[in-house]
């Protein structure tokens, strides 16, 4: 991913909100957000490189999503995969904060990511480029391929549409914030952050989504949890040739009591 904008216990009716766009090079081939075969409770996109994912959650209620650290001179000659960071938490029993501290021991293999963690009851942001995870009491919050809420553009402008729709919208729909996910706008040259990729670069991924021949918005997703634990899900994946064509899945569904839910303590 590169946006992900979460309202954390926005209000007593909803437990968790997330509107997300999954940007990557157009040639690298994924699968579209599914139940998957092999891990029947995940609901996710797939990597068909890594064969990880990006963003995902189980029956559990238990969802994490991730971004990558923008830092070339930072890569790493042979990392594993930062998408099976995913799945393994979806599939561990550890509650979140458990789960850090074992990926803790391990992030240094991996190249620069930020990871957000949690259940109905907790939210957790990690990364491997920061001293400390901390675990995030109810806001709004954003990060794209720097740190948590590093003020970019497109994360500083994501919070403040995210927080406006809520405030808004007398009948909660999804459909304004795929309009906010949506939005290509390019932010003023002197607003851009220097992540060492060059300003021809930095223009093409500073909108929200991003729309260029090799690189660009593969797909966005909106998650809402409500205070009973039901899930709905929808996710637009873009036509690599077209952008402004996309197919639509979604899903609904209840989740289940169980290690899901189980918080643990920082």
């Amino acid at each position: 991913m590169c946006l992900i904008l979460i309202a954390h216990k926005p209000d007593p009716l909803k437990r968790l909100i997330i509107a997300a766009n999954r940007d990557e090079f157009l040639a690298r081939p994924t699968q579209a957000m599914h139940f998957w075969e092999d891990h029947p409770d995940i609901l996710a996109g797939k990597d068909l490189v890594g064969g990880g994912t990006w963003l995902g959650m189980n029956k559990n209620g238990r969802f994490a999503a991730l971004t990558n650290y923008r830092d070339p001179s930072a890569q790493k000659p042979d990392p594993p995969s930062r998408g099976t960071i995913i799945t393994d938490y979806l599939d561990s029993r550890l509650p979140p904060k458990a789960f850090i501290d074992e990926l803790k021991k391990g992030s240094h293999r991996f190249n620069g990511f930020n990871l957000l963690i949690g259940n109905r009851d907790t939210l957790y942001w990690f990364s491997n480029m920061a001293p400390e995870a901390k675990q995030l009491p109810p806001g709004i919050y954003g990060v794209s391929n720097h740190l948590l809420d590093t003020p970019w553009p497109k994360v500083s402008k994501g919070k403040k549409a995210l927080a406006t729709v809520l405030a808004q919208e007398k009948k909660f729909t999804m459909a304004p914030l795929f309009s906010m996910l949506a939005d290509t706008k390019t932010p003023l040259d002197n607003a851009l952050p220097d992540t060492g990729v060059g300003k021809e670069w930095e223009r093409i991924l500073g909108p929200i989504f991003i729309n260029s021949p090799a690189y660009g918005t593969r797909a966005s997703t909106v998650i809402v949890m409500d205070e009973k634990g039901a899930v709905d899900v929808c996710e637009r994946s873009f036509n690599r040739k077209n952008n402004r064509e996309y197919s639509e899945e979604g899903f609904s569904f209840q989740t289940q009591p169980g290690t899901g839910t189980a918080s643990g303590a920082l």
